[in-house]
């Protein structure tokens, strides 16, 4: 589905990305794991295109076998990829549905993805959103936000979902909550590429990890080397 070959990104002069290769095929949960700075967020901004605003960038990105290196960051939601940032991006003057129905809804190209969720289906998974949908996105809790944001991009139709630390600064009932909702979506067709920090976690949900380290991938691991690994990773993480 996705193929990243030799991307490396920079800063001004300071480079952050340093030929980063890597795929992620159609119906994994990969998740990308390193440092604070390592260049995770990076990496998902020039995915997505957004990397442009902060600096330069180089070598290419394809999905589905053509080449989106080039391609404005609309253009790539259009061709499937959807975005959860580490920020949220909830409009604060909006309530929780307007939020929800702002989202345009992706027109499926030549192969058939997953069907946009309907405002239905969300309320049905997240009965928090439904009891607060008339509350202003921002009044919410954590965990309600990123459940928020999460719904906002699955209402688009996208077939791969670049999530940055999902579960970061939320309550465990909600880290199982969001494992269960990746579970969820992976298994009705949606692929995930997830920034982790959270090992025990990245290990519980996905098929496949990538480790990060000074802008490079170090190495390519599987879950179950995650998991006899553990400890280990948790150690180098200075978690």
């Amino acid at each position: 589905m996705l193929r990243v070959d030799g991307l490396s990104a920079w800063y001004g002069e300071a480079q952050a990305l340093r030929e980063v290769s890597m795929r992620v095929d159609e119906g994994e949960i990969v998740t990308l794991v390193g440092r604070n700075g390592a260049g995770k967020t990076t990496l998902l901004r020039c995915l997505m295109g957004l990397h442009g605003a902060y600096g330069r960038t180089a070598g290419t990105i394809s999905l589905f076998d053509e080449d989106i290196t080039g391609l404005a960051p609309h253009a790539r939601a259009r061709g499937g990829l959807g975005y959860v940032p580490d920020d949220r991006g909830i409009y604060a003057t909006l309530s929780v549905e307007e939020n929800l129905t702002l989202a345009p809804v992706r027109k499926a190209g030549g192969a058939a993805g997953p069907e946009p969720w309907s405002l239905e289906r969300v309320y049905e998974t997240f009965p928090h959103l439904k009891e607060r949908r008339r509350s202003p996105g921002t009044t919410l809790s954590g965990g309600e936000q990123q459940m928020l944001v999460l719904a906002r991009v699955l209402r688009t139709g996208a077939r791969l979902l670049l999530c940055d630390e999902p579960t970061e600064g939320l309550s465990p009932l909600f880290v199982q909550r969001i494992g269960e909702i990746l579970r969820e979506v992976r298994a009705a067709g949606t692929t995930v590429l997830l920034v982790e920090q959270n090992v025990h976690f990245a290990a519980t949900v996905a098929d496949r990890h990538y480790l990060l380290a000074e802008g490079r991938i170090v190495e390519s691991l599987d879950r179950d080397q995650v998991r006899e690994r553990e400890h280990q990773l948790l150690e180098y993480l200075g978690i």
